[in-house]
């Protein structure tokens, strides 16, 4: 699965409303929260699959908790809702080069790093677990593998090409042209109808280019930073009202099947519509202002996490789970938790080491004119 990129998010000036704070800290700390729920999700949620890691069924680890771990891949659908906001706020008023430039300057070095970790790991001997040709890690390098077919190196990055496609119709249709509150909600509109129609063409290309199962998310944090920028904008409420209707249904059909002992996991459909109603009040109450005292500075560290522990939790982390619980023998409980330990502490060096000296750099090379 999910993460969303850490990202600036810095605040616009909003009128009119009261003033806003000059960074939205709750969103950093909900961010952890999506890319937490999806490690959960990873490591525990798959009750009826055996995993080389563990050595059984996550359901056998987790009796209790395996039951609500298979919640957690909605932290992807999150994920996308706060994206939604947070590009929209971070392209406005900004040109195109700009835009370019912090996205990937944000996506790239740290995805890179990750790349290359998981490539190496993999190749260890003590691990020597399937790892991908020469050739398809290179290309993995571009985030183009996706749409190419080629075998992926991070079970996430699928996350990210959909975020990709996000920004590239956000570019097109919002940045370039000069972003205001007219153009975005037709964007929205244009881009909920072409989700509609696509579903029901059953066109591959449509489906690629406009992403129907996933455009009600990124079009409803859309509509929720307009909120944001004024709160009795009608039209933006309507853009985030019809976006979470669309939205369950897609997770819904998606994830939704009749009890089956057989089955991957296990959802209940009251419980995946709950969630995903908590995702967008979550980003709704940040929008609203009523988390602005939510402003502790760590929540900022855990913010600059969020994207590298997404990229490296999965893969590392199985590698991770399997030298303390099969190798140590720990407890299913502790190394849990200590898997998670471990991979945000490898998050931190990756932003420490990788992310703070590359961004600003590769931003400063992608902004210079020519």
């Amino acid at each position: 699965m999910t993460a969303r990129p850490a990202v600036d998010v810095t605040v616009q000036p909003a009128l009119p409303g009261p003033p806003r704070q000059s960074r939205l800290r709750a969103l950093d700390g909900l961010r952890l929260v999506a890319a937490l729920m999806v490690a959960a999700y990873h490591y525990g949620g798959r009750g009826g699959e055996v995993t080389e890691a563990w050595g059984s069924s996550p359901k056998l680890q987790f009796p209790t908790l395996h039951s609500w771990f298979a919640y957690g891949c909605l932290g992807v659908q999150i994920f996308f809702v706060i994206s939604g906001f947070v590009i929209c706020m971070s392209g406005w008023g900004r040109p195109l080069r700009s835009f370019f430039a912090s996205r990937a300057a944000r996506l790239l070095p740290a995805y890179w790093c990750a790349v290359v970790l998981v490539v190496a790991v993999f190749a260890l001997p003590v691990v020597a677990y399937e790892a991908v040709s020469p050739s398809d890690a290179l290309v993995n390098l571009t985030m183009l593998q996706m749409p190419l077919g080629v075998d992926r190196v991070l079970g996430v990055c699928w996350t990210l090409w959909a975020e990709v496609r996000f920004y590239a119709l956000f570019a097109l249709f919002v940045v370039l042209p000069g972003a205001s509150r007219q153009r975005t909600i037709m964007f929205c509109a244009c881009w909920t109808l072409a989700a509609v129609i696509a579903q029901s063409a059953k066109e591959p290309l449509l489906d690629i280019v406009v992403m129907p199962e996933y455009a009600p998310f990124f079009i409803g944090g859309v509509g929720l930073y307009l909120v944001h920028r004024d709160r009795r904008d009608a039209y933006a409420w309507g853009i985030v009202g019809v976006s979470w209707l669309l939205g369950q249904h897609h997770v819904v059909r998606e994830l939704w099947h009749a009890p089956s002992v057989d089955a991957f996991s296990y959802r209940s459909s009251a419980m995946i519509v709950l969630v995903v109603t908590l995702g967008f009040v979550a980003v709704a109450a940040v929008a609203l202002g009523w988390l602005n005292r939510v402003n502790w500075p760590w929540l900022t560290v855990a913010g600059a996490l969020t994207y590298p522990f997404y990229l490296v939790h999965e893969h590392l982390g199985w590698v991770v789970i399997g030298a303390l619980h099969r190798g140590l023998h720990l407890p299913s409980a502790m190394t849990f938790a200590l898997t998670v330990a471990s991979m945000l502490l490898l998050a931190w060096l990756i932003h420490r080491c990788v992310e703070k000296p590359l961004t600003p750099r590769l931003r400063a090379v992608l902004s210079r004119r020519h």
